[in-house]
């Protein structure tokens, strides 16, 4: 289930608050990644993008500010939400960053109970079922908390890796996830694991969610993947 967590990258330049950060997000459950500037973390971003970026402003080099720019500019990135992190607490200096795109600026010192709240409510709105949330897509439904899933009213029963499959795909309707895509979300990085296994727990996924009939919520995308709907 690691894989299933959401996972937040920390960019802060001092060691002592990226390892306090770091500790605390992990003690709340996620994944945690950390960068120390702004390069090395749009390194980061490229090989495998988090679900929620913690961005401090002042950076050695390229400036929070900055990358915060990229991030946004970026199609693949632009979706990840950004909670900004500055000693700046001027009024214009909010603006800027969030007129930059930050979804969220949060002034130091800071509480770290205030910053974990926000950074709850930046993944609700992206990754609800992580959190105990419920997604829903046409006459289905996904209960994150209680692990449950019906169809028209019909209790489903899903195996641990297609319930995973299914929160990604519920998570971002009429998105075409590639093989590899899935494989990284939901099986996990540091778990090999040939690609055509995807194809094998899809097609349970859609045998057990054409059980009790309906039309197939499933789209094979050839030569690039699946999405639902």
């Amino acid at each position: 289930m690691a894989s299933q967590l959401p996972h937040i990258l920390v960019i802060e330049d001092e060691p002592a608050q990226r390892e306090v950060l770091a500790y605390n997000f992990e003690a709340e459950g996620y994944r945690v990644s950390t960068a120390p500037n702004g390069d090395s973390a749009l390194l980061q971003l490229a090989e495998e993008p988090p679900d929620l970026i913690v961005l401090d402003w002042m950076l050695p080099g390229v400036s929070g500010i900055e990358i915060c720019r990229q991030i946004k500019a970026r199609a693949e990135t632009r979706a990840i939400p950004v909670i900004m992190l500055s000693a700046r607490s001027e009024e214009g200096d909010k603006v800027r960053g969030l007129e930059t795109g930050a979804d969220d600026y949060v002034t130091k010192p800071y509480s770290i109970t205030e910053l974990l709240a926000r950074a709850r409510a930046q993944l609700r709105r992206t990754r609800p079922a992580t959190i105990g949330g419920v997604l829903r897509f046409e006459d289905i439904t996904l209960d994150g908390e209680t692990h449950r899933v019906t169809r028209d009213g019909n209790e489903l029963r899903l195996g641990p890796t297609e319930f995973r499959l299914l929160t990604t795909l519920m998570e971002r309707p009429g998105r075409v996830w590639s093989r590899e895509q899935l494989l990284d979300r939901v099986w996990g990085r540091d778990i090999y694991v040939d690609s055509r296994t995807v194809d094998v727990h899809v097609g349970r996924l859609r045998k057990a969610l054409m059980i009790h009939g309906g039309t197939d919520p499933l789209r094979t995308v050839r030569g690039a993947g699946y999405a639902l709907g």
